[in-house]
């Protein structure tokens, strides 16, 4: 029945209404034919070429697009919105592009096309915000949907930095083994660069491993042990790791015995592992007293609770 009527109401339009249609169907079916090419055309589109100067930034761009899938849909669109960026955050962008080291991302990312990246991402979400918040709230769902919007970005900025924490605490778990495994290779008679060789490729999956194999590879490009380090600690910038590469690097201007002083360096960081362990066991018994106070009090509330209320709705009664 519900068919016959839709033919009927279709019938009833007039050829100059079924025109309009047409034409609206046709743009609507061209765009998405335009979309869709100009996505494939992205993701299947050769590198950037090298002018007769070698340029670091086409070099870069071209790392990006292989590492990014989001960079090589919407390179135009993150790099139009980089310059804003730049100057609008231009203090923090030294922070950021530190995290962005730190958490492991692409290290061909620049600070402001990360944020550009993330407001790209808060335009893509928008549409979803609008239609979900109009739909349960009408016309006073859009404000919702631009602050939804605007959250979005704030916590894909935030995620940055959790996951920089969080992959720095994993360096910090596995680096004591990492130490112990170059002592263990130098005391067998390996020279340092064959044993961090070694070391870095057994802990190639970990981001001790990823991070030393920088290391190795900025050495290998022209950098002294110093400055490699020295970049190393700039980038993760924690006391315990800084310790570690200043220990570091000053046995090498020394002439301390490396051996001594990664075993020495790894049980100093075994005992900082474990006074936080420590700390942390402290520390859980004062967090769990609030919620073991609020359950408590639900616990003689539900127990008490039909007790008080007999007794007030008896003493209303009389």
């Amino acid at each position: 029945m519900s068919f016959l009527l839709s033919n009927h109401s279709l019938l009833a339009v007039s050829p100059g209404d079924q025109l309009w249609l047409l034409i609206g169907c046709f743009l609507m079916g061209l765009g998405i034919f335009l979309g869709s090419r100009t996505l494939l055309v992205s993701m299947a589109s050769d590198d950037l070429e090298q002018d007769d100067d070698w340029r670091y930034d086409v070099s870069r761009i071209n790392e990006l697009r292989r590492a990014s899938v989001m960079y090589r849909v919407f390179q135009p669109v993150i790099q139009l919105l980089a310059t804003p960026c730049r100057n609008l955050f231009r203090e923090g962008l030294p922070e950021i592009h530190r995290e962005i080291q730190c958490s492991g991302m692409s290290r061909f990312w620049t600070a402001e096309e990360y944020l550009a990246r993330n407001i790209v991402i808060s335009v893509l979400m928008f549409p979803v915000y609008y239609y979900t918040n109009t739909s349960m709230m009408g016309a006073s769902g859009i404000f919702l949907a631009f602050v939804m919007m605007m959250l979005t970005s704030v916590i894909l900025r935030r995620q940055l930095t959790i996951r920089a924490i969080y992959r720095l605490l994993l360096i910090k778990r596995r680096l004591p083994y990492f130490l112990d495994l170059i002592t263990l290779l130098m005391e067998a008679g390996s020279a340092f660069m064959q044993s961090l060789e070694q070391a870095v490729r057994e802990f190639s999956e970990h981001p001790v491993g990823v991070e030393f194999a920088r290391v190795m590879t900025e050495m290998r490009m022209g950098k002294n042990r110093t400055a490699a380090f020295e970049a190393m600690r700039e980038r993760l910038q924690d006391d315990e790791i800084t310790s570690l590469l200043g220990s570091i690097i000053q046995g090498e201007e020394l002439g301390t015995p490396l051996a001594k002083l990664f075993r020495s360096q790894a049980d100093v960081l075994r005992l900082k592992r474990s006074q936080r362990a420590e700390t942390l066991a402290n520390e859980a018994g004062v967090k769990m007293l609030l919620p073991a106070v609020l359950v408590m009090m639900s616990t003689v509330l539900i127990i008490l609770g039909p007790f008080v209320l007999n007794f007030i709705l008896g003493t209303m009664t009389l």
